[in-house]
């Protein structure tokens, strides 16, 4: 902002893109394997645009690049699991992250829970029933209504700057 004007100073249209990536790099997100399952095969990619939605009915959202085969997966199978990752599995988050579904599994265990493949070490599991695609720019809005869930005790994996991470909570200060 600029102090005569108080008004926001914004990048030029070319520069918009690089500087909205900035930004988003700047805020800490949950890191998530996205499953689904077509004629016994898991498929799952790793994302970090996952958020609850509603307590009343539980839902949650994802969102997923339009183009990705997972997305037509879930279209097809109407159902998805949300695998919370544990701080540490950055390495399971970057094998989930390559572009194409074969090899994802590869040497990684899972088993099929409410219908959708669950990585039994994550920290959390959600099982979710897709109940609405919102198109929005290159990616899809999944909202997602929960129908299993379950936790393991331990910090999360978290995406900050780039960089995988933990949370850890700050102690209270005394006045």
């Amino acid at each position: 902002m600029t102090e005569a004007a108080g008004a926001l100073e914004s990048p030029t249209p070319s520069a918009l893109p690089s500087v909205f990536r900035e930004v988003m790099a700047a805020v800490c997100t949950p890191v998530s394997v996205v499953t689904a399952i077509r004629e016994g095969r898991p498929h799952g990619t790793t994302v970090s645009a996952f958020a609850s939605l509603s307590m009343n009915p539980p839902m949650i959202l994802v969102s997923l690049d339009r183009s990705s085969e997972l997305l037509a997966v879930i279209r097809e199978s109407g159902a998805f699991g949300v695998n919370v990752l544990s701080s540490g599995q950055s390495a399971l988050a970057r094998q989930f992250a390559t572009k194409g579904g074969a090899g994802k599994f590869t040497g990684v265990r899972w088993q099929v829970e409410a219908r959708v493949p669950r990585l039994p070490d994550a920290g959390g599991f959600l099982a979710c029933d897709a109940v609405r695609f919102v198109e929005g720019g290159d990616h899809v809005v999944l909202l997602g209504l929960v129908r299993a869930a379950d936790t393991v005790s331990g910090p999360p994996l978290t995406y900050h700057a780039r960089s995988f991470g933990t949370h850890t909570a700050l102690e209270e200060r005394s006045a």
